[in-house]
């Protein structure tokens, strides 16, 4: 391998997080839908519970809007994995003096995300780490013009010694500086 090209792999959305919420979302929203039928039908269509005792107005249209809602999040989310949105790669070449990122995106003529940026517009790698209810530990490359452009993915915020450890390194490959944002 040559050791003026770095390709970092961003895993998209073929995790198991989201292969476990599409399963745990299908089969939820489906037995919300038989119930609201079953009230609707006076059918028992759940093997598990009567459900033809409900009433349709409210609880059965109620169960039936919330199985259907749930049903399309599920569908939703399965085609994401399938696709595998945002998934791709960052490559840092200094042979062509580039840094590439690029992602896949929902199909269309415009599936291929691509972002070229010059290692001379880059002014450094910056680290932003904020703990909380929602923790974020994203990795940015900052360009002088005061963009930043995030190079980690969307995913359970990595432990802070691996974020720092990764920003060391690819500062280190560019021979960048390393900046806390």
């Amino acid at each position: 391998m040559n050791k003026d090209i770095r390709q970092d792999y961003i895993i998209g959305s073929r995790r198991f997080s989201n292969y476990f919420w599409t399963l745990f979302l299908f089969i939820g929203g489906f037995s919300f839908l038989l119930a609201g039928l079953s009230s609707y039908l006076k059918l028992n269509l759940l093997p598990f519970t009567n459900t033809s005792e409900l009433v349709f107005i409210p609880q059965g249209i109620v169960m039936m809007f919330y199985g259907t809602l749930s049903l399309s999040i599920s569908i939703y989310t399965l085609l994401t994995v399938i696709w595998d949105i945002g998934s791709g790669y960052n490559e840092y070449n200094k042979l062509e003096n580039l840094v590439k990122i690029v992602r896949r995106g929902f199909p269309g003529k415009n599936r291929e995300i691509l972002l070229t940026y010059p290692l001379n517009n880059i002014r450094a790698i910056g680290i932003k780490i904020s703990e909380g209810l929602n923790p974020k530990r994203i990795i940015y490359l900052c360009l002088k013009d005061e963009r930043k452009i995030p190079l980690t993915p969307v995913e359970q915020p990595s432990t802070i010694s691996n974020l720092e450890e990764n920003a060391a390194d690819l500062a280190k490959f560019l021979d960048l500086k390393l900046e806390n944002l």
